[in-house]
């Protein structure tokens, strides 16, 4: 599975900023740029988009840059996730891959759908109670959340 770059960076954008926010101090595009190496182009299109999504607060001016719009403990990632690139899978998956028919040929018994459902089920049982807060400690912290070993790979 791959995730996109706009959930990649707007993660890492979201969690910048909340690094600062016990301090009450906003970032800029600019500084978020820098810290992330991502284009001001891009952080500038994220930001946005977390803002619209009601995850960040923007102020104009010299003293101006985003804040979180609450708490990292009340963000919760599967929210953020879905503003930034939408579900894995959906109902309405099987629609828009029909290939060349107007309905896929596998309506009404798919093995594949089935998957795509349990993948996305499986995802959803992590990120619904994972919040921004979590992502802002160490990774071994992230890891004990979830009992595993870091550096583990069950891909092999």
């Amino acid at each position: 599975m791959k995730f996109s770059a706009q959930e990649e960076y707007g993660l890492r954008c979201l969690i910048r900023i909340g690094k600062y926010f016990k301090v009450e101090k906003s970032l800029t595009i600019p500084e978020i740029s820098v810290y992330e190496g991502i284009s001001q182009h891009n952080v500038g299109k994220i930001l946005r988009i977390l803002r619209m999504g009601g995850f960040l607060e923007s102020e104009r001016g010299q003293s101006g840059g985003y804040t979180l719009s609450a708490p990292p403990d009340k963000i919760k990632i599967i929210d953020v996730l879905f503003v930034l690139g939408g579900r894995l899978y959906d109902d309405s998956f099987c629609q828009s891959h029909t290939g060349m028919n107007d309905i896929c040929t596998n309506t009404t018994e798919c093995s594949v759908r089935s998957l795509w459902k349990i993948i996305q089920d499986a995802v959803d049982n992590v990120l619904v109670n994972l919040t921004l807060q979590d992502l802002l400690g160490t990774e071994d912290n992230l890891f004990s959340l979830f009992d595993v070993a870091p550096g583990s790979n069950s891909s092999n």
